[in-house]
């Protein structure tokens, strides 16, 4: 079979006459006069009217983004956005001394930040540790101590608005 190219006009039973704006590795998108734009499978039944015969490259744009975004988030400390408790935006976090100085304010989506920064650099060591040439015993030596670093850090999951991105320390028996 051989795949169509953009542009190429087709007359589809159910749909109507359409043309070819898009192909992926199992899908021809079609706009269609009448009825919008339609997904179709490459071996659906249809009446080709004008083929053009251009390369057709098998995945898609969206595909593509979808796996550099992924290979980003896997490989980079890059993070994705983690939003804060709802209650928390706009609010301040007010350090106030022991002694007779003055207090200090930091709006707390800059200590959020900071948090999450925090919790993706351990992730990231976690992951550089895990795929080193350490001895096993090692790892498992230097994964407690990342445990034991979650396990600090479960303070500040009331910050987190989706109990997912939350730190996770040591469970108890």
């Amino acid at each position: 079979m051989k795949l169509l190219g953009i542009g190429s006009r087709l007359k589809h039973s159910e749909y109507g006459v359409g043309v070819v704006t898009n192909v992926t590795s199992k899908h021809y998108w079609v706009t269609f006069i009448e009825n919008g734009l339609e997904t179709i499978d490459l071996d659906s039944k249809f009446e080709v009217i004008e083929a053009l015969e251009d390369e057709v490259d098998t995945i898609s744009f969206s595909e593509v983004e979808k796996t550099l975004k992924n290979l980003l988030m896997r490989y980079s400390d890059i993070s994705p956005n983690v939003a804060i408790a709802d209650k928390w935006k706009g609010g301040k976090l007010i350090m106030e001394p022991g002694t007779p100085t003055q207090n200090k304010e930091v709006p707390i989506e800059i200590f959020f930040h900071k948090i999450v920064m925090v919790r993706d650099r351990v992730r990231v060591m976690e992951q550089k540790i895990n795929s080193s040439n350490l001895e096993e015993a090692d790892k498992i030596d230097l994964q407690q101590y990342i445990t034991k670093i979650y396990g600090s850090l479960t303070t500040f999951n009331i910050l987190f608005k989706a109990p997912s991105d939350s730190f996770v320390g040591e469970k108890t028996k």
